[in-house]
């Protein structure tokens, strides 16, 4: 089982060869995972065939988290409670979920938007840029 979900923030600084992102990241011995919506976040930034072919090859390293459709029905929950009040994203909030269903953190430099739906336990900022 996965310990952590590494966002996207934290996916594209390793991927574009960030010091501290790619330190981290290799001093990492538990497995890590991501979610499709993070998948899907990261793959649309590809510029063309080649770029997506890295990009699917630097994504499976990790284990991809399927949202259920209970992390689903949280998210829409939160999107009711909080869109207008915090401005939370779609995104956010189903990234968000898989992370409140497994009680595990989001590694993220998105520490503001993630802590509108999650507690700060759940929300690690695994390295400062």
């Amino acid at each position: 089982m996965s310990v952590g979900v590494i966002d996207t923030t934290v996916l594209i600084h390793i991927f574009r060869g960030s010091v501290p992102a790619r330190t981290w990241f290799a001093s990492q011995k538990e497995k890590l995972s991501t979610t499709t919506i993070n998948c899907l976040e990261f793959l649309y930034g590809a510029p063309n065939n080649a770029g997506m072919t890295v990009s699917v090859a630097f994504l499976e390293q990790l284990e991809t988290l399927v949202l259920s459709a209970e992390d689903q029905e949280w998210a829409v929950q939160q999107m009711r409670m909080y869109r207008l009040s915090k401005g939370i994203s779609v995104q956010d909030c189903l990234i968000a979920s898989v992370c409140h269903r497994l009680q595990i953190p989001i590694y993220t430099t998105n520490l503001k938007d993630m802590r509108k739906v999650l507690p700060d336990a759940l929300v690690v900022e695994p390295y400062t840029t």
